[in-house]
Order: structure tokens, then sequence, then C-alpha cells
């Protein structure tokens, strides 16, 4: 059961994840158009907005649930982590904002270890560091960008919300899990908006929808695969979205990344491959 449960919260991470390329790939089109904080809260209003419908029909008890200090400090570090990422789309490539955005898992490793006394076995830690090595493949010294330390900030606070979501009550209902930490991130975003606020037009707004409609979609498939499984048995699959962001990328943008990128994209990728692909890989 626990094997099972392991598998599917994997495959949903993978979901999820493709789901956040799609947000990237319509980060990149908006081409930092909209001021960055200012981003963040029209986003978040128009998540409230297709969340509301559905959180009221919600039974009256359900309503207080995720009103709490970890949802409160889970949307803190989505605002943050949401500029930081807006930052580091416009400014680098996908591949290579997405390859320090997946330090994120390797963060997690230690902190579901420090923060939830979880015990992941050797294997982890081996499958952790050679995708590790991966990373610094890709974001090596001549390709290095002021925006990667940006990135960075944003896979910190990836890391943190993750972890947080294992601390969560197991019957704590999805809609309001969500509905309140979009609420929660509002105050925030709202007030770092007013030093930058501008008039946006009707084509970015509409871009912002879509970024929106994927990563809300993103975020509650990862609440749903999180709470399957250890932080430390699943994190790897959060790698997938690696993969995806290199072939859109090549797809829409151009940004055909060199062999040596290649090589650190294999590196993040294959140590999370189901099992089953590794023995046929190896037999072949």
């Amino acid at each position: 059961m626990q094997h099972k449960s392991t598998t599917q919260a994997i495959l949903l991470l993978v979901l999820a994840n493709l789901l956040a390329s799609l947000s990237d790939v319509s980060l990149k089109v908006l081409n930092g158009e909209v001021p960055t904080f200012q981003y963040v809260f029209i986003r978040q209003m128009i998540s409230l907005f297709f969340i509301l419908p559905f959180w009221i029909r919600l039974p009256k008890i359900k309503y207080k649930e995720g009103f709490d200090m970890i949802t409160f400090w889970r949307a803190q570090f989505i605002v943050g982590g949401s500029a930081c990422a807006m930052i580091a789309i416009t400014h680098l490539t996908l591949a290579t904002a997405n390859a320090m955005f997946y330090v994120a898992p390797l963060m997690m490793l230690p902190m579901s270890i420090f923060l939830l006394k979880e015990t992941p076995p050797l294997s982890k830690y081996i499958a952790t560091g050679i995708g590790f090595i991966g990373v610094l493949i890709v974001l090596r010294p001549d390709q290095f960008h002021w925006a990667a330390i940006v990135a960075l900030g944003s896979a910190l606070t990836m890391a943190f919300c993750n972890v947080f979501i294992r601390r969560l009550p197991v019957g704590q209902h999805l809609l309001s899990t969500l509905f309140w930490t979009t609420v929660m991130t509002l105050p925030l975003a709202l007030f770092l908006a007013l030093f930058e606020w501008e008039f946006v037009s009707l084509t970015n707004i509409l871009w912002i929808v879509a970024i929106n409609i994927f990563v809300l979609g993103y975020h509650a498939i990862v609440v749903i695969a999180y709470k399957k499984a250890d932080v430390s048995n699943i994190a790897l699959a959060e790698y997938s979205g690696l993969a995806f962001v290199t072939l859109f990328g090549i797809m829409w943008f151009d940004e055909i990344p060199d062999l040596l990128t290649g090589l650190g994209i294999l590196l993040i990728v294959i140590p999370m491959m189901p099992l089953p692909w590794k023995k046929w890989i190896t037999k072949a």
C-alpha cells in the first residue's frame, strides 16, 4: 500500500510540474511587462476568484480549516517565491532558471530530516547528490547571471512550502487549504505592489489568468502528492519539470541547450526515474 501511494505521489508531481512548466512559458511571454509584486497580487486575486465559488459550497464546519499559522507562513513564502520566479524567468533561459528552481528538492532532503524527523535511505542521498552535480553543470561559472541568485530564493521558498505541507492536518480539505493560502498572500502582495503600481493591458491580464490557472493546478496537485508520501521519497519527481521547460524552450523560444547543459539535465532527471525504467536501460 505504501509503495502504491509513493508511486501515485510521484505521478502526481510529474503532472504538477508539467502545469508549472506551462506557467513558466506564459510568464516568459509576459516578459516582465507587469511590475513584479503587482503581477503577484493580480495573480492571487484571480486565484481567489476561481477558488471562492467552490469554497463556499463546503460545509460550514470546513470553512476555518487552513486558517492557521502554518498556512500563513506558506502564503508569505509563496509571495516571495512568486516574485523571485518572475524575475528569474524574465532574465534567464527557461532551462537555466528551472535548473535553479530544482535546487528546491535538494534543499527538501535535509529539511525533511531536521524538521520532519524523516529517515531517508542511503539511495536518496546518492540520487540527490547526482542531481546536485547536474545543477552545477547546468549553472557553470561561464553561464552565471545575477538572476540565478534570485532563482535560488524561489527554490528556498518552494522547499519550505512543500515541507510545511506535511505539517497540515491529514483531514484538512484541499479547497480550504487553497482558499486560506490565497487569502493570506493578498495583504503582503498588495502592500508591496503599491510601490510600483501601473496600468496593465488586457493582453497581459489574460496572460496572468493563464499563469494563474496553471499555478493553481500545480499547488492543488502538490498538496495531494505530498500528503500521500514522505517528502524524501518523492521530492526527486520535482525534477521532471526541468525536462518539460527545456523542451518548451527549444520549441517556442529557440533556447537550444549545449552539450554540457544537456548532460546536467540528464544527471538531474535520471535519478528520479521509476525503477523499472532503470532496469530496462541497464539491460539495454
